[in-house]
């Protein structure tokens, strides 16, 4: 390995030294080997948008890094805040900012992201007790409270004030995203039209008190998890942060930069290069829409979170993992503060250790693989500039048809987006279900014996009624959002100062349905645990291994697989002979079915026999791990119900499992 001095003199090392070229033609030579015969086309593959994903990406493109975060600059390190009581979160919070994060999610139980927790903010006493020795000038903050937003901005700004901050020196988003909330819902109080004076009222307010960062926020994360795919994230994400481009700049502010209030939350999931190349299409397609606009090129604000869809319950020690990955996608792909998921989430609400994983994992990829040292550190790469020009295409495609039919704010209210999403929903299930895009821990490599994890318990505590009738001036140039922080220094509830509605009509929708991938197979796994619960065992299977182990082990370890991803546990057998020696087997266990497992060649010898054997010992139903032609039924007239093999609807083969031992009903399309 050879090495060489830069400009300063100091030695630096050639990593590719010690390595022999290779050409593309060196490259196919070899594919063409590995494949003995079978097409190239094996190795090409494709997103669920149909972007097409190449074995092999031809030389190196000439790219210069994307405007946005610098270099050095790493992203800011955003903890999440949903626990109810204010002196709670507040343990957490300090304990958070105390060991590496740089910023706080405010996440208030009317958030869409609240899921059943989130905080309950009443008054501008608990906000206090909430950020309790909190240098509010210090840290980012960002707000997300649903409809609550503004008033919790009001509370923001009047504690600020009066802990003798200049509201200035704060760093605040307010994730106001009423179009979300209407596609999460399936409703809203009003029309965005409607909706408008408040906005405008409450920019001029920020602008009057230097008040900086975004007020609106386009989140993806509402997209991404009702199962859209990346182009579509991308395009109703777009299609919303332009809505409010629209409506910030109708404020008539003189001297605004509408651009600089309007911001984005976008998922991170496990899939690394589409993560990546998802976050640099979005700062290519803002500065499209500014160029547009023939506003300022100036970097967009993205917000990555770490996708609720990918966590799983079962085995939730495989979040950290995939959580790692979409931590370092989303500081490679240039987002400007990333919020990790404790891996505990999907269960509850997380306590310290879970967030101290969670933000120690950011850390680690900060201080200790340096990601942020380069500016769009993936500018340049064959694979992700490709995918990102394609991802590029495909949105603004999609981007433009959202406009044509009216805006986002159309499209939800009546549907096409629902529609959409659910064909990529479909597909993306499909591949689950078949185990083509494993879960770890939950559809593969299930762990019967886990134990438990902990999450914290708490009292719910909705918002407080009504206490005051107060009376609050009609939006303007900031008098309404003025009166608001008077009204919260004065000690006015989060439920008042929300109720300044202005003649608003509701609108129905449908709502969007929020889903994890893992669910499916956790109803089984659940099912399974409720067997276990009113019998004392799980519900088992035998796996019948005949011949040599060299015949059966490939097919038994992948049956254990099978069988235990739907919570049935396996026995497997000693190796097998004949068809009394497998009846003898199973009146030996407590097993409530039997899988045949060998090679096909002894299948076509044997099996016949150890079906019948097997049946005629009692077992109930028998099935078998392979994928064999039966063209004379001999097999089927033998008892074995199904073929069981890699590539099968696996979700679907057990749910008719289960509804064969009564555990529930079959799968839909079992």
């Amino acid at each position: 390995m050879s090495g060489w001095n830069n400009a300063e003199g100091n030695d630096v090392i050639e990593l590719a030294g010690g390595f022999s070229a290779v050409d593309e033609a060196g490259w196919m030579e070899a594919a063409e080997a590995a494949l003995k015969g079978r097409p190239f086309d094996r190795l090409r593959s494709q997103t669920i948008d149909g972007l097409p994903i190449e074995p092999i990406y031809r030389g190196r493109r000439d790219a210069s890094a994307l405007a946005g975060r610098a270099a050095g600059m790493p992203w800011t390190v955003v903890a999440r805040v949903e626990l109810p009581d204010p002196a709670q979160a507040n343990a957490l919070l300090l304990e958070d900012l105390e060991n590496g994060a740089g910023g706080l999610s405010l996440v208030f139980a009317p958030s869409k992201h609240a899921r059943g927790a989130g905080l309950s903010i009443d008054t501008l006493a608990e906000m206090d007790r909430l950020l309790e020795n909190v240098l509010l000038d210090l840290i980012h903050i960002r707000i997300d409270g649903g409809y609550v937003t503004r008033s919790s901005l009001a509370l923001l700004v009047a504690l600020a004030e009066r802990r003798g901050i200049d509201p200035s020196a704060l760093q605040v988003t307010a994730e106001i995203d009423p179009i979300g909330g209407f596609a999460q819902k399936g409703w809203t109080s009003g029309t965005l039209e409607a909706m408008a004076p408040r906005l405008w009222d409450l920019v001029h307010y920020c602008e009057d008190i230097g008040l900086k960062g975004a007020l609106t926020s386009a989140d993806g994360r509402i997209w991404h998890a009702a199962g859209a795919s990346e182009a579509q994230e991308l395009a109703y994400t777009l299609a919303t942060a332009v809505t409010y481009l629209r409506e910030i700049d109708r404020a008539g502010r003189d001297g605004l930069q509408p651009q600089s209030r309007v911001s984005v939350a976008m998922a991170a999931d496990a899939d690394q290069f589409a993560t990546i190349a998802k976050l640099r299409a979005m700062r290519k397609l803002w500065a499209r829409v500014l160029d547009a606009c023939g506003l300022e090129q100036t970097p967009l604000e993205i917000h990555a979170e770490t996708a609720w869809r990918m966590m799983t319950r079962r085995d939730p020690w495989v979040n950290m993992l995939r959580t790692t990955v979409a931590a370092f996608a989303a500081g490679v792909g240039g987002a400007d503060s990333v919020s990790v998921l404790p891996f505990t989430e999907a269960l509850g609400v997380p306590d310290s250790f879970a967030r101290r994983v969670a933000r120690n994992t950011q850390t680690i990829l900060i201080e200790e693989s340096n990601l942020h040292r380069v500016a769009d550190p993936a500018a340049g790469s064959g694979a992700v500039e490709a995918l990102t020009d394609e991802l590029v295409r495909e949105a603004w495609k999609l981007f433009q048809g959202v406009e044509a039919e009216g805006g986002i704010e159309q499209c939800v209210r009546y549907g096409s987006v629902h529609t959409a999403i659910a064909r990529s929903r479909a597909a993306r299930s499909r591949l689950i279900a078949s185990r083509r895009a494993p879960l770890t821990g939950t559809s593969s490599f299930p762990n019967l014996a886990e134990k438990p994890v902990r999450v914290l318990t708490f009292e719910p505590h909705e918002l407080g009624v009504s206490t005051a009738d107060i009376v609050l001036p009609k939006p303007g140039h900031g008098e309404l959002t003025a009166a608001l922080v008077d009204a919260a220094k004065s000690g006015v509830c989060t439920v008042d100062l929300a109720r300044a509605r202005d003649e608003l009509r509701r609108v129905d929708g449908e709502p969007l349905p929020t889903h994890r991938l893992a669910e499916p197979f956790e109803a089984l796994r659940d099912a399974s645990d409720a067997w276990l619960n009113q019998n004392g065992r799980r519900p088992s299977v035998l796996l019948a291994n005949f011949g040599r182990v060299t015949d059966f082990t490939a097919r038994s370890t992948w049956a254990k697989n099978f069988f235990e991803a739907g919570g049935i546990e396996a026995q497997a057998s000693e190796a097998l002979t004949d068809g009394e020696s497998a009846a003898a087997a199973l009146r030996g266990t407590a097993a409530d079915i039997v899988c045949l497992c060998s090679s096909d060649a002894l299948y076509a010898e044997q099996a016949v026999e150890m079906a019948e054997a097997l049946k005629g010992a009692g077992a109930a139903h028998v099935y078998l791990a392979g994928k064999l032609a039966d063209d004379d039924g001999k097999l089927a007239e033998a008892g074995v119900e199904a073929m069981l093999y890699e590539g099968c609807d696996v979700l679907a083969m057990l749910g008719l499992i289960h509804a064969n031992l009564g555990l529930c009903a079959p799968a839909e399309g079992a």
